[in-house]
């Protein structure tokens, strides 16, 4: 082992080998192979984690035990990246992000079952191998072996920075930020309450759905998803929403088929709740696909009501009808445009009761849900992202009509894409004024806070991190 480059010498004792004919003839376990091709795409092509394992997993044939394993698999070792970096840091001469990106993943992704999924570390050595070799990267196999072993070995005695004496290294080391979300969340929330937030984008999020009112209600819909979802039971605050548990896939239960609900989060369903769209009303989503909040905003305005989803992309506003369909909406409407620019083609001024911006953004309040999105985005993201929030707001706050209202929201923390974007607007746009934090809808006013912003938090509310506010036109 002391000739594998990039390696220090192991102490203790070695661990039984298998004989190499006997491990060359034995295929790679398939769902490892999977997520390992996965993350590697991840890393070298910036996929997006969600969307390539979904299409992944349509085209395998793995059963459904194999199914959530290679799900585990992909969001954890994503999650706990900066964490397993480190570890494997303190087994490798040579820089972890010097090597290429197939051979880093398959550490990465052994390291994960060694460390996270407390898998038997024999195993997880012995799959690594088959995998980056049936991968084909023979040559790396000695590698991921000797470093891996090592790290079975020794990684419960190497120690992690602690919050009191290094609270930077305890959120990149311990709880697996980069550098400068960590340093942002610190300066911004003060270590404890960073910690805790870093902690909960750690945790496997919950499954929540909304209830279809056009077809059901949510007490009638709880009664029959308890048969399958045991752990099934109404949210604290979205008045539709039901929480299923943590494991499971709700788009293949027959209650979705039948178009009787919606999978989302429960902050998603609340930003629609802050709009309180009402029956008959003209309701404009600029911002749509691909329809969570669109599909909500149907739901309630009803047959009479009249609701216009915008995007830049046909193929997105396609999630958005099909959606539509399933959810039995005639009234929700679907056009392209790129609403940084004019709506006027395709949204009259002033003709709509209430506006949703839903707008772009970074994502962090998320990254438990999207967790590769922390090791994709750069902080020049934030400020590239709100010139393109303010561009939008600005145009869409030119179709709503006197006395209606329009919620900005965004699934992300930073003040840059929230407070500042709307202290910006309301400088620039006389006649528009934040709606008081007493005069929110019920069903949202214990989130909200006096400034009139409604603030879920992971960590404090166990759903994504949203913010939203309401602006009223005089």
């Amino acid at each position: 082992m002391g000739n594998v480059p990039g390696l220090r010498p192991r102490r203790g004792r070695p661990m039984p080998r298998r004989r190499g004919s006997e491990r060359r003839s034995a295929a790679p376990t398939r769902t490892r192979l999977l997520a390992l091709r996965i993350l590697e795409r991840v890393q070298r092509a910036g996929a997006y984690a969600d969307l390539l394992l979904n299409a992944s997993l349509a085209r395998s044939d793995l059963t459904g035990p194999d199914r959530a394993f290679a799900t585990e698999l992909v969001y954890g070792t994503l999650r706990w990246r900066g964490r397993l970096d480190y570890l494997l840091g303190k087994c490798l001469e040579r820089d972890l992000e010097k090597l290429e990106p197939l051979v880093a993943t398959a550490l990465r992704l052994g390291a994960y079952q060694i460390v996270c999924a407390r898998a038997p570390a024999s195993a997880a050595v012995d799959e690594s191998v088959r995998c980056i070799r049936a991968a084909g990267a023979e040559r790396a196999t000695g590698l991921v072996n000797a470093v891996l072993r090592r790290l079975a070995a020794e990684h419960e005695r190497i120690p992690e920075p602690t919050l009191q004496d290094d609270p930077l290294g305890h959120l990149m080391h311990a709880l697996s930020l980069p550098q400068w979300i960590a340093a942002r969340w610190i300066e911004e929330y003060g270590p404890e309450e960073a910690a805790a937030l870093a902690r909960a984008c750690n945790e496997t999020p919950p499954l929540t759905i909304r209830a279809n009112r056009r077809k059901t209600s949510r007490e009638s819909l709880l009664e029959d998803l308890r048969e399958r979802f045991p752990e099934a039971a109404a949210c604290r605050w979205a008045r539709d929403g039901i929480v299923l548990g943590r494991r499971g896939n709700p788009s293949i239960d027959e209650a979705f088929r039948d178009g009787r609900f919606t999978v989302q989060d429960e902050a998603s369903q609340l930003v629609v709740g802050l709009l309180d769209p009402q029956p008959g009303e003209r309701v404009l989503d600029v911002c749509a696909a691909p329809g969570g909040k669109a599909t909500a905003i149907a739901e309630r305005v009803g047959e009479n009501g009249e609701v216009l989803a915008l995007d830049r992309h046909e193929r997105r506003l396609d999630l958005v009808r099909r959606a539509a369909r399933r959810l039995s909406l005639t009234r929700l409407g679907c056009r392209v445009a790129d609403a940084t620019r004019s709506l006027q083609d395709v949204a009259p001024a002033e003709h709509f009761d209430r506006v949703l911006v839903d707008a772009p953004c970074s994502g962090l309040g998320t990254l438990r849900r999207n967790p590769d999105a922390r090791w994709r985005l750069r902080p020049g993201d934030i400020d590239r992202l709100a010139d393109i929030q303010r561009a939008i707001l600005h145009r869409a706050s030119a179709a709503l009509s006197p006395g209606g209202t329009l919620v900005y929201s965004t699934c992300t923390l930073p003040r840059e894409e929230n407070d500042a974007i709307i202290e910006s607007f309301l400088s620039d746009h006389r006649g528009f004024e934040i709606v008081p934090a007493e005069d929110a809808p019920s069903e949202v006013r214990d989130l909200m806070h006096e400034d009139g912003f409604m603030r879920c938090l992971p960590h404090h509310h166990d759903m994504d991190g949203f913010v939203a506010v309401g602006i009223r036109r005089s």
